[in-house]
């Protein structure tokens, strides 16, 4: 009796299903398992964070390390030569009642390329031809509090998501176990938060804060990220935590982003404890590598650190690393306190380009350094410079960035950019670029429209890019 005539004979009994049709009906579940998969990780994207990459094309770089100086660095003093500022010193400038000072520091040129880099930072300018020097930025108001966070977000008026945030949503973290976004030591004024927040992005993406107000790292190792009990009971009271958060977010509809950033940022503290004091602790580096980053010198001990707890956190999978420096708003004292901050980052900065290099990272690792705005070619107090917005520099280095170039210019004194002016916008475009991110795709939803980091602007730099 064949199959078919049995089930004909029983047809209260449920159906005999043979060999072949459970073949052919289970192999298409194996699809639908995956298809499940699929939609579950674009579900978790969504809501926690747990970002599929978002790239538009191929990165140049596949990591940040941001080298922040708070408090509007003189463009004039470190990387944009004037010699009419040299031949006009004592002049009036240009508003009234002011008199052009010329740069105490002699300028020279340096590499293949023959960028010009100040006698402030010799060990620096060894790696001009890794540098891409842009010495026509510009921002919109000379303020420290709206300059630096319109470098932060692109804004001054609302609270939006930092360039780090927008970086991570974009391409998520490449190691689960720790942030994607790491902020050293950051101002707590000047924006505070807002600088390394997620605005209306879902919170796994604002930055992970590392000390605060420019403050010495006392070492390594932070004694929160340590577990102080069992991991099986810290689990069980995380799992009651987590199954209060749920209640609460099904409780509220309408909020459930903010609620399940809340809950993942809870799983992602619980990973960390395993993994970041490790890094955090530079013990195990050898002492080669520490007198490379000035680590053992009172001026540099301190940025020395920060750089090199900076190459162990993208090593390990951190897609954006900020630090932050200052204060170098010199309104007075300029020979003394710019030198001074200068030899503090110097050292430390050219032994983070050395290692990332020798380690093979530096290729796809895009190092920046910038403050929020320039100073004025013009004194003030006789030893000192004022705000400058309309023109000032930063320079980008590794990362799919050209070396030994210095892109755009500003008028003879410094003043204003006058060659190819580059605004925030194009500036946090480029960065975006360099990871594979159209800044005019990477959008996100909210309040009725889709929303990007450079707001309707920005042109990418592409005169800087390999």
């Amino acid at each position: 009796m064949t199959t078919y005539q049995a089930n004909r004979l029983c047809n209260n009994r449920v159906p005999v299903i043979g060999r072949r049709q459970i073949l052919q009906v289970a192999g298409c579940g194996f699809g639908w398992l995956a298809f499940c998969d699929l939609a579950n990780r674009a579900l978790a994207s969504e809501t926690t964070g747990a970002v599929v990459p978002k790239t538009h094309f191929a990165p140049k770089a596949k990591r940040v390390i941001f080298l922040c100086m708070r408090g509007g660095p003189s463009h004039v003093d470190t990387f944009d030569y004037k010699p009419s500022l040299v031949k006009d010193n004592g002049k009036p400038g240009k508003r009234a009642g002011t008199k052009l000072l010329a740069s105490p520091w002699q300028f020279n040129q340096h590499g293949e390329g023959g960028v010009w880099i100040s006698e402030l930072f010799p060990e620096l300018a060894k790696h001009a031809d890794r540098m891409s020097v842009i010495r026509s930025m510009q921002t919109d108001i000379p303020a420290h509090p709206q300059a630096f966070l319109k470098l932060h977000t692109g804004t001054t008026r609302f609270v939006r998501p930092s360039v780090g945030a927008w970086t991570l949503y974009g391409l998520g973290s490449e190691n689960e176990e720790l942030p994607g976004f790491v902020t050293i030591t950051p101002p707590s004024g000047f924006g505070g938060a807002q600088n390394y927040g997620a605005g209306f992005l879902p919170a796994i993406h604002q930055g992970t804060r590392i000390g605060t107000d420019n403050r010495p790292l006392a070492n390594s190792t932070l004694p929160y990220l340590t577990r102080r009990q069992s991991e099986g009971r810290q689990r069980k009271e995380l799992d009651l935590v987590q199954r209060l958060n749920s209640a609460q977010r099904d409780a509220a509809p309408g909020h459930e982003r903010e609620f399940d950033g809340l809950i993942e940022s809870f799983e992602l503290g619980f990973r960390m404890q395993s993994t970041l004091p490790g890094i955090l602790d530079l013990a195990e580096e050898t002492e080669t590598t520490k007198q490379m980053y000035g680590i053992g010198e009172a001026s540099t001990e301190d940025f020395g650190r920060k750089c090199l707890l900076a190459r162990r956190l993208v090593e390990s999978g951190v897609r954006f690393v900020e630090i932050t420096h200052g204060n170098w708003d010199h309104h007075f004292n300029l020979r003394n306190s710019l030198e001074n901050n200068c030899r503090a980052i110097d050292q430390p900065i050219a032994g983070l380009l050395s290692d990332l290099q020798s380690r093979g990272l530096l290729d796809d690792t895009l190092v920046v350094w910038s403050g929020e705005f320039g100073r004025t070619p013009h004194a003030q107090g006789g030893d000192g410079r004022d705000h400058n917005n309309e023109a000032f520099s930063c320079w980008m280095a590794g990362g799919g960035v050209k070396g030994g170039y210095t892109h755009g210019e500003s008028d003879e004194y410094g003043y204003r950019a006058v060659a190819d002016p580059v605004s925030i916008h194009d500036f946090h475009a480029t960065i975006l670029h360099l990871m594979g991110l159209d800044h005019e795709k990477l959008t996100y939803p909210y309040a009725g429209r889709d929303f990007r980091l450079t707001d309707v602007y920005g042109n990418v730099i592409k005169q800087i890019i390999a």
